[in-house]
């Protein structure tokens, strides 16, 4: 479960990417190398979990597909939020500095 939601968010995250590729003020590139990198490292441990319990691997126990859930949502939104610092401090379009240093009259 946890490989399918970082597979669904790193496939749409390299859409939006290519979609506005040449302008890249957003760095959605960035998000999405996450994403890619997540889903790596989770099809890694599928395949090792494979490897340790063989075709009982397909049929997870309901409490284990949730706990995958909340696991592949939490990736996520971490890298959300990993993506949402580094725009904040690369301020691609001038918002924060403006707002920071506004002269008051």
């Amino acid at each position: 479960m946890t490989l399918l939601i970082t597979v669904f968010a790193a496939i749409a995250s390299t859409v939006v990417w290519y979609k506005n590729a040449p302008e890249s003020e957003m760095r959605v590139g960035v998000l999405a190398l996450m994403y890619w990198g997540a889903s790596l490292m989770w099809l890694v441990d599928a395949i090792f979990e494979y490897a340790e319990l063989g075709a009982g691997y397909f049929t997870p126990g309901l409490r284990d597909m949730i706990n995958d859930a909340f696991l592949g949502l939490s990736v996520v939104a971490l890298g959300l939020i990993v993506w949402l610092a580094i725009v904040l401090i690369k301020d691609p379009k001038g918002v924060v500095k403006a707002k920071l240093f506004k002269k008051k009259n």
